[in-house]
């Protein structure tokens, strides 16, 4: 592992200031020190690339201008806004988060670290993020693509989740902060360097400026270092969606629970039928799992479309169905238990976009808005 002189330290500093004010992006967030922004940027960002967030992030800002306004807002608004970013638990605790400050800190966002790491979905990275960004202090960020860079800048070898490794990135992402301002700038130009030099794979190391500074280009281990990920094992599921409608036209929703997928968001019926052998199987199963979750009967037509998408550890095959309730005199709410629940409810195919769903949930909307045409 290479360990860095002060010399070189601040030749580092000298040459990422020179870069990121020639090389930078002009993002929204970057143009403004308001913590509540910059806080709901790095929380759409999470595991989203820049160009999904940008439109986002104003149309979410222009609901709700203030952290206030987002306390203020019921849940359900909140999820609507956010819906098509998916990793749903992060505008959750975003909101709770913003309780917190309008109840805690009277709607003025902390600028102590401490208070902002204790915040609900605040980890360390976003903590640093928003304390150097917003109130240029002296904090580190290690996050996907400067850990990275780090790995490479002290040519270090392991998994980057190993705890000596972390430590290591941790020391390195402070050690090259300045003693005085400019840290918050700082960091947005190692993040940028990470994200558009220093890739994961053909690195353009032709054009880093620290390109003479780093120990893994002289060794010539860009594709070494870091050490490569274990490949991810996947776990394949079938699962079916009901598209159940009545005489109306409207079609039955289901608010996902607590410790479900998409908890909080709305979907269509939808069951797991991983174990099925035969079409027959399936479909029983599916209309079995319905009767026993709604006490109703359904009726499986055609197949509406197939939708293959990933979630976490699962390949996910989903099979969507028209269907209707058996048995009910045109009228498919009278036994169904719940349909008064908030929980559950039949909706129109043209008010299907007021209602925050799932993301495959919102693929089923545009189906079926598609047919009404």
């Amino acid at each position: 592992m290479k360990t860095w002189t002060a010399e070189e330290l601040q030749q580092l500093r000298k040459r990422m200031k020179v870069w990121f004010s020639k090389q930078g992006r002009s993002l929204p967030w970057r143009e403004t020190h308001d913590p509540y922004a910059i806080w709901v940027s790095e929380i759409m960002l999470q595991q989203t690339q820049v160009a999904t967030v940008i439109p986002y992030f104003h149309r979410f800002l222009d609901a709700f201008p203030t952290v206030t306004a987002l306390a203020d807002a019921p849940e359900e608004r909140v999820l609507l806004h956010w819906a098509g970013l998916g990793y749903y638990r992060r505008a959750k605790q975003l909101h709770a988060a913003s309780k917190v400050i309008r109840d805690q800190w009277e709607g003025c966002f902390p600028r102590d670290y401490d208070a902002i790491l204790a915040l609900p979905g605040i980890g360390r990275y976003t903590a640093g993020a928003i304390s150097s960004f917003a109130y240029d202090m002296r904090a580190p960020i290690v996050e996907a693509n400067t850990q990275r860079l780090y790995a490479r800048l002290l040519r270090l070898r392991g998994q980057l989740t190993e705890r000596t490794i972390q430590n290591h990135l941790w020391k390195f992402a402070s050690d090259i902060l300045p003693e005085r301002s400019g840290s918050g700038r700082l960091n947005q130009a190692v993040m940028e360097l990470g994200s558009q030099v220093c890739t994961p794979k053909a690195p353009l190391c032709h054009e880093c400026p620290l390109q003479s500074l780093c120990p893994t280009y002289a060794h010539s281990e860009q594709s070494e270092i870091p050490s490569p990920k274990p490949s991810k094992v996947y776990e394949d599921k079938v699962e079916v969606a009901l598209l159940v409608r009545d005489e109306g036209c409207r079609y039955l929703l289901r608010r996902c629970q607590a410790g479900e997928r998409w908890a909080g968001l709305w979907d269509f019926p939808r069951f797991d039928v991983t174990s099925a052998q035969s079409e027959d199987e399936l479909m029983t199963s599916a209309s079995r799992q319905f009767s026993d979750r709604f006490g109703a009967s359904v009726c499986l037509s055609d197949e509406a479309m197939q939708i293959k998408h990933g979630v976490t550890r699962y390949r996910i095959s989903l099979r969507c169905f028209h269907a209707s309730v058996e048995g009910s005199n045109g009228n498919p709410l009278e036994p169904l238990r719940g349909e008064d629940s908030p929980d559950a409810v039949w909706c129109s195919v043209h008010r299907l976009t007021e209602v925050p769903l799932s993301s495959t949930g919102k693929r089923i909307a545009k189906h079926l808005a598609g047919l009404q045409r």
